[in-house]
């Protein structure tokens, strides 16, 4: 059952289209030059066209002919050829680049992208490649790091590792994601085969079926009798299962700082321990080694209900404010970290954008630790800078910083006025924005351009739909790019 609390535009997808469909992008600097070009012949014309006048009837001729000798000066400045000159040019410019897998849908933009002074690029799928896969674990209060090559995925780990079996249950059992039910598609290698769910779901499904290889089996005999879906407020994902013995397990996945919270005992070496503050001091600096490698981290807990008081056929349900089974005192079993590897081309691309004089600016949904990871990695934040993260205390400088760089989370930038960022973005060349919403991304598109850049957006979510329409060129990624992306940008990789 679902009860319809908003529609339309009452919606979030509502409130970012009629964000898009309120936005004018402005005039792009080919449309200022030529304005500004037809002024100045027209002052000029109109110039010569009253010398000209004045001569004529100074010289005897009647008013008449002084009138024609007017027009017709006015008449021959007029720069005929302009708009096909221009036309054509921009035509072949973009011919030329449509051979190279770029689709210019507003011709202007061809020259706008010459013009660009600052990039703001999203992270995920645009410097990304949006393909997760599995590459370390937190088990056993130990770190794990597994092979992560295509043809010889997870080789160096031993399935037989005390504590996989229960991460692994969980990491299977715990997901909405199936491979794609086509007979060509069972017949790729699974890190080929196509998911039927999101990049983060598909990693770990892939990751489960590379060293088990039982997933289909697993699920049917542990079917699941209820589950919660993920959902932003919660950050967490849990679902009940019942075994052949008539048994249910709760299952959950989710932020690693929100399911760690809910527990009271961690796995350890087959073993059940109660969670003291040694425990706790490796799960965070466990959490922070790796987002610091620039992974997203997910944490997988368990609990065996008991059998008395959840017996076969209970009813579950989560109808009421609270579901009528326990979501605390859990059993912490294991973490893991997920790789989204940039895409070959981003660092080579990110430094002859920068030699060219170009800012590069990284604005992402992503916790702040991921993406400043990210950015060294690609160049858009130097590994030689010092690098201060902002919190709701960190004042912002009134001067340069140079050989600083600066990583911005949204929640700080909540209740910044428009003199706050116009400050910041005057401070600091190498700046990542972590943790944006679609109406901050515009926030920020805004303040460069207040600062006179001429700024390119590259996105491919339907959050970054708003900063592309409002950029002077905004840049959609054709193959995995959503299609509010591709309506509001200018051009289409």
């Amino acid at each position: 059952r679902g009860v319809v609390i908003k529609t339309g535009d009452d919606t979030v997808m509502g409130s970012i289209a009629g964000l898009v469909a309120g936005l004018d992008s402005g005039q792009t600097p080919i449309n200022k030059e030529i304005q500004s070009f037809v002024r100045l012949i027209s002052a000029i014309a109109i110039f010569i066209g009253v010398v000209f006048f004045i001569i004529a009837m100074v010289m005897g001729y009647t008013w008449i002919e002084a009138v024609i000798f007017f027009i017709g000066i006015i008449v021959a400045n007029v720069p005929e050829g302009l708009l096909i000159t221009v036309t054509v040019t921009l035509t072949l410019t973009a011919k030329r680049m449509a051979s190279k897998n770029c689709l210019v849908k507003n011709l202007e933009g061809v020259e706008t992208l010459g013009s660009t002074s600052v990039i703001c690029s999203d992270k995920t799928g645009t410097l990304t490649q949006n393909k997760m896969t599995v590459a370390n674990m937190w088990l056993n209060m130990k770190m794990i790091s597994l092979e992560t090559g295509k043809m010889n995925y997870g080789e160096n780990f031993d399935p037989r590792t005390p504590g996989w079996e229960e991460l692994g249950n969980i990491a299977c059992l715990c997901s909405n994601s199936d491979f794609v039910d086509v007979k060509e598609n069972w017949q790729k290698p699974v890190n080929d085969r196509a998911v039927d769910g999101d990049a983060t779901e598909a990693g770990i499904l892939k990751c489960y079926e590379c060293l088990m290889g039982d997933t289909s089996k697993k699920r049917k005999t542990n079917p699941k009798v209820i589950d919660i879906p993920f959902n932003s407020r919660n950050k967490y994902q849990a679902s009940v299962h019942q075994d052949d013995e008539g048994k249910h397990l709760l299952v959950m996945k989710g932020a690693p700082e929100i399911v760690f919270a809910k527990c009271e005992t961690i796995l350890v070496d087959g073993e059940d321990v109660m969670i003291d503050e040694t425990t706790r001091k490796g799960f965070r600096e466990a959490c922070e080694k790796l987002a610091g490698m620039g992974q997203r981290v997910l944490a997988f807990v368990d609990l065996h209900l008991d059998s008395s008081k959840f017996p076969p056929g209970y009813d579950f349900s989560t109808d009421d404010e609270e579901p009528n089974f326990p979501l605390d005192k859990l059993r912490f079993v294991g973490l893991l970290s997920m790789i989204d590897p940039p895409k070959a081309s981003v660092p080579d691309a990110v430094a002859k954008c920068r030699s060219a004089g170009i800012k590069v600016i990284m604005v992402t949904g992503d916790h702040p630790i991921t993406a400043q990871a990210i950015a060294k990695e690609v160049g858009i934040i130097s590994s030689k800078n010092v690098l201060i993260i902002f919190d709701s205390l960190t004042p912002i400088p009134n001067s340069p910083q140079p050989g600083v760089s600066a990583c911005v989370p949204g929640y700080v930038m909540t209740d910044w006025e428009e003199a706050d960022l116009d400050k910041l973005i005057r401070s600091f060349t190498e700046i990542v924005f972590a943790r944006t919403s679609p109406q901050q991304k515009l926030f920020i598109v805004e303040g460069y351009q207040r600062a006179g850049n001429v700024v390119a957006v590259t996105g491919d979510g339907v959050n970054d739909s708003p900063a592309l329409k409002k950029a002077d060129i905004g840049v959609a990624m054709g193959i995995a790019g959503s299609e509010v992306s591709k309506e509001a940008a200018d051009m289409i990789l």
